[in-house]
């Protein structure tokens, strides 16, 4: 149909405030909350990395099927940012951020949603 829009997916852009600062702090009970969340949401998890920083913070990626998730923390300031990319229908994005919401204890949670690159699709092009 003449001027439909077709997308690449979304992009959640994703603040959890008020994070417990211990499990935050440390790469393995992020990484263990990141992982389940992709999990239950119905990516296809590929591979993934974490980092530890020194003497406190975590950052990571999972590369899935569907793109990724990404993690950043900020135990100081009990803060934790995460990305979560995804295409196609069958990822369930709400799933993985009420499963992290209750993983680092956040007190509030903060949601962008970024609908990446938009194609105006058109039916009726001449092809020669």
């Amino acid at each position: 149909m003449p001027g439909s829009t077709e997308t690449y997916g979304d992009h959640f852009l994703v603040d959890l405030h008020g994070c417990n600062a211990a499990v935050i702090a440390d790469v393995e009970p992020t990484q263990e909350a990141l992982l389940a969340a992709a999990e239950r949401c119905g990516s296809t998890i590929i591979k993934y990395f974490f980092h530890q920083f020194s003497p406190t913070g975590v950052s990571g990626v999972i590369l899935i099927a569907e793109s990724h998730f990404s993690v950043h923390t900020w135990p100081e300031n009990n803060f934790v940012a995460v990305d979560i990319y995804t295409s196609g229908e069958v990822m369930q994005p709400d799933i993985a951020i009420t499963f992290l919401k209750d993983a680092f204890t956040a007190e509030r949670v903060e949601i962008v949603r970024v609908t990446r690159g938009q194609i105006e699709a058109d039916a009726h092009q001449d092809h020669e």
